[in-house]
């Protein structure tokens, strides 16, 4: 049965009832035209993002539907790492033809459930549409962050050292489709160190160290045999293939040795590199890396 064959109504009939609530929930999906929510208190800084993943851009025809459903809720809980937030709630807009499977779609949502499951967000509505064209999902999600532990880009300092997490390309082989979003680790490293600037590597560290840079008016200097390298990759697909999901960010160079060393403890499993380092901005010198991703292009 496909999605002409089976209807709106009925399919949210299908998906609905197995999305998951949280205590601050109080009018969820199909409940009401919004969700009412109870939120955090005035300590606290509300986070909003959307993001989307479209067929043919961000996956094949060929992905699996549980697969793509984790990446579309993937993505923006791995901006919320960047920031060092807490993602609570998530709102679904799906844009899809009429001949597509309704299975498949009960396949995608069981991707998007499983993904905000594992990070405590809730599936609380959103909005289904049909399009002649290829099939598209986009999350909003919205979530909090204490004051005192926002990250933002902008806080880097010259002479700050520069560190990536986990390792870099692989994502033509699929690793774009199961990453896993370092929320905990952020949440460690605001914790317990002062990140001056902080970004998650979607466009490839070629696209994404750039802007970092430019957002704290500095420039960088990056060691690339030092780059942690996705087995098989070689160094020019690890700082241009994109789609990594890993953390880049700054920290004072005082605190590079006992941030080394407690992460070995705390992450063991989950490597920590130090690539180089922010220097003041050069009008004449300037470091190229090989170009990330770049959209429209």
């Amino acid at each position: 049965m496909n999605l002409r064959q089976l209807g709106e109504d009925r399919l949210l009939e299908q998906i609905l009832p197995r999305l998951a609530r949280t205590p601050r929930v109080l009018a969820g999906a199909g409940d009401d035209d919004c969700a009412v929510l109870e939120f955090a208190g005035a300590g606290q800084l509300l986070l909003l993002k959307t993001d989307c993943v479209v067929e043919g851009v961000h996956f094949t025809s060929e992905a699996g539907p549980r697969a793509v459903g984790w990446k579309a809720m993937a993505r923006p809980l791995s901006d919320f790492a960047a920031m060092g937030g807490v993602p609570q709630f998530a709102l679904i807009t799906l844009l899809v033809p009429p001949s597509k499977a309704s299975r498949w779609i009960s396949e995608l949502y069981r991707g998007l459930e499983k993904s905000a499951r594992a990070f405590g967000v809730a599936i609380v509505g959103g909005e289904t549409s049909c399009i002649e064209g290829p099939t598209a999902i986009s999350v909003a999600m919205s979530g909090a962050v204490e004051r005192d532990r926002r990250i933002s880009r902008h806080g880097g300092k010259p002479g700050d050292e520069l560190f990536v997490t986990g390792r870099l390309g692989g994502s033509i082989r699929g690793k774009h489709l199961r990453f896993t979003p370092r929320i905990a680790e952020a949440r460690w490293l605001t914790e317990h160190f002062r990140v001056h600037g902080m970004m998650d590597l979607s466009d490839g560290l070629g696209a994404d160290l750039p802007r970092l840079a430019r957002a704290s008016q500095l420039g960088f200097e990056v060691d690339e045999s030092a780059i942690p390298k996705t087995r098989g990759c070689s160094a020019k697909e690890a700082i241009s293939d994109g789609e990594d999901y890993e953390l880049l960010f700054a920290i004072a160079a005082s605190e590079s040795q006992a941030l080394r060393h407690r992460w070995k403890t705390k992450f063991k499993s989950l490597p920590l590199t130090r690539i180089g380092r922010f220097i003041p901005k050069s009008g004449t010198r300037n470091q190229r890396l090989p170009r990330g991703y770049v959209h429209f292009q």
